[in-house]
């Protein structure tokens, strides 16, 4: 991963405090907060186009930044950038300051490559139930994914957490039992999951059209056709009426 350095000042007393922090926003910078090793806070600020530009081509959570505070350089790992809610421009942004003797731990996400044997001749489907490992590196040692390959993955073939080649670099703290990608058959209906001792229910079928339920309520039009078989047969005795009428 490509070293990332940004050029960061203190905040002074006077750029502290939420208008404060409004203020250096509308003049073009991002008040941010570092953890120091040693304890305590150190408060910056930076060039809020700068940081844009920084992390362009970078999606990982966790990102190694060499922060230059008045000459003196921090090696930081960014914690959490905060965007305005209508604009999805960050507002502010927190570090926590980093040994690079010392491993931590993070979590890397895994990337996926190729289209899987199975899913090209056998006609399933790749499922990845797992999109990230934790893992202890050095803070240099962090990349922004794991890349897989699962072109020769077969049908009903999976790969799991102990399958990944990471190299000694990386310790891998995720259970290597857990599953991460595996091709499985389509399934045109999944049968309904019943806890012990309770009876299964068959799943109510909706369907269009005019077609009656089972034991369900006979509809509008078929009260009225049975409504209609007694008039029918009344029929005859009021036409008797009418002719002893006449």
């Amino acid at each position: 991963m490509e070293e990332l350095r940004l050029k960061t000042e203190m905040r002074g007393a006077h750029e502290q405090g939420s208008k404060a922090s409004g203020r250096l926003r509308r003049s073009g910078l991002i008040p941010a907060a570092v953890n120091r090793i040693e304890g305590g806070t150190t408060l910056l600020k930076f060039n809020a186009h700068a940081f844009e530009m920084m992390l362009k081509h970078h999606t990982s959570e966790h990102v190694l930044v060499y922060l230059d505070l008045d000459g003196t350089i921090l090696p930081a790992l960014m914690r959490e950038v905060q965007h305005n809610v209508m604009t999805s421009k960050p507002i502010h942004v927190d570090f926590g300051e980093v040994s690079l003797t010392k491993k931590i731990r993070v979590s890397i996400p895994i990337r996926v490559l190729g289209e899987p044997e199975g899913v090209k001749l056998g006609g399933g489907v790749l499922q990845q139930t797992l999109r990230a490992v934790e893992v202890d590196c050095l803070p240099t040692d962090i990349i922004e994914h794991f890349d897989v390959d699962v072109s020769a993955l077969k049908l009903a073939q999976t790969l799991f957490v102990r399958d990944l080649a990471m190299g000694d670099k990386y310790t891998i703290m995720t259970p290597k039992d857990i599953s991460f990608a595996g091709v499985v058959a389509i399934q045109e209906e999944a049968a309904p999951v019943v806890a012990e001792g309770v009876t299964a229910i068959a799943p109510e079928v909706v369907t269009k059209g005019k077609k009656e339920e089972d034991g369900a309520a006979p509809a509008a039009g078929a009260s009225g056709a049975k409504a209609a078989a007694p008039a029918a047969k009344a029929a005859p005795a009021a036409k008797a009426g009418a002719s002893a009428k006449k």
